[in-house]
């Protein structure tokens, strides 16, 4: 049977009210009583239960974490950090799956009837509308991995991905390539038309560039494949892609082998994310990283902040991107 608060009450000789202190962070209790309740407890397997808890302290010690891509490999390496930076800190995770037949508006009345003390939203790919109108319903609110603007309406935790596509851009010049093409994911993703827009920025500079583009019909291997297949039956191929994820490249990659492409020798490809399988060793992707433990403990404290001072001015915070170099660009000239 389930140990009670009047078990443990009645074990140490104690009110219920004085168990309900021992176990209520910051309220009032004499050690001698603590060590008497500590003990009841312990002996009983006693474990005070979060919701009652928190239908006394006004604090449910849920985090909505929410997001909307699961097919994408990246976001189970997402989770697991996420996941982890929470339950690190005595809170727990309510997962919220936004997918593209989910009612936004449902998921924000479910967070706000499991009273969650904060919600990340952690997607590149979900507009900043949905955090906004989280922020509206009284929700502290933090979007990781949100595009970049100079006056954000929630705090945004994440990187410049104008910057990255500037940095790819620098990379396949410093290659020597001069016909270079653009494989983005879905081209309405803010994430996809940031990049491409720093690749155009960084190549605009420098004369005789080729730039195509090309786009995805999602951050998928297959999305990734199939566009590749096509290029290659339009033809001809430029000299090397920047592709806008690295399971959309690692799609392409898979095109490009199963038509006799070698790669780096006939086609390069570098991606974007640096996502577990970019260093395996039939993939070897040259990959720009954008650090996720930074940017998912950037965000639980954020949150945790925000759940604590819920009127604190929203910032962003980005953070630094870095070129991993492997195997499928040609060497620097």
């Amino acid at each position: 049977m389930t140990v009670t608060l009047k078990d443990v009450a009645e074990r140490a000789g104690v009110s219920r009210s004085a168990v309900s202190r021992t176990f209520t962070p910051g309220a009032s209790v004499s050690a001698k009583t603590r060590s008497k309740v500590e003990q009841a407890a312990a002996e009983l397997g006693y474990a005070p239960s979060a919701l009652a808890s928190g239908l006394s302290t006004g604090r449910t010690k849920l985090i909505g974490l929410v997001s909307n891509n699961f097919r994408n490999p990246i976001f189970l390496e997402v989770f697991d950090l996420f996941t982890r930076a929470i339950q690190d800190r005595g809170l727990r995770p309510l997962l919220v799956n936004l997918s593209e037949d989910s009612d936004p508006g449902a998921a924000i009345r479910m967070l706000r009837q499991y009273s969650v003390d904060a919600v990340i939203v952690a997607s590149s790919t979900l507009t900043p509308a949905f955090a906004e109108d989280c922020k509206a319903a009284g929700l502290p609110v933090v979007h990781a991995f949100g595009r970049a603007t100079e006056q954000p309406k929630v705090p945004v935790v994440g990187i410049d991905n104008v910057e990255a596509g500037r940095m790819a851009a620098r990379a396949l010049l410093a290659r020597g390539y001069r016909d270079i093409g653009f494989l983005g994911g879905p081209e309405t993703a803010t994430t996809t038309q940031d990049r491409l827009e720093g690749l155009r920025q960084e190549l605009l500079g420098h004369g005789g560039i080729r730039l195509s583009e090309s786009f995805a019909g999602g951050y998928s291997h297959d999305a990734g494949a199939t566009e590749m297949a096509r290029l290659i039956a339009a033809g001809p191929l430029a000299e090397a892609y920047f592709c806008g994820d690295d399971v959309v490249a690692i799609g392409a990659l898979s095109a490009l082998r199963a038509a006799d492409r070698n790669v780096p020798r006939d086609v390069g490809l570098i991606g974007f994310n640096d996502m577990d399988a970019a260093s395996w060793g039939l993939v070897n992707l040259t990959t720009i990283r954008q650090p996720l433990d930074a940017i998912i403990a950037t965000s639980v404290e954020t949150a945790i902040t925000l759940s604590e001072h819920p009127d604190v001015k929203p910032v962003q915070k980005l953070l630094s991107l870095s070129l991993i170099e492997r195997g499928t660009l040609k060497g620097c000239i």
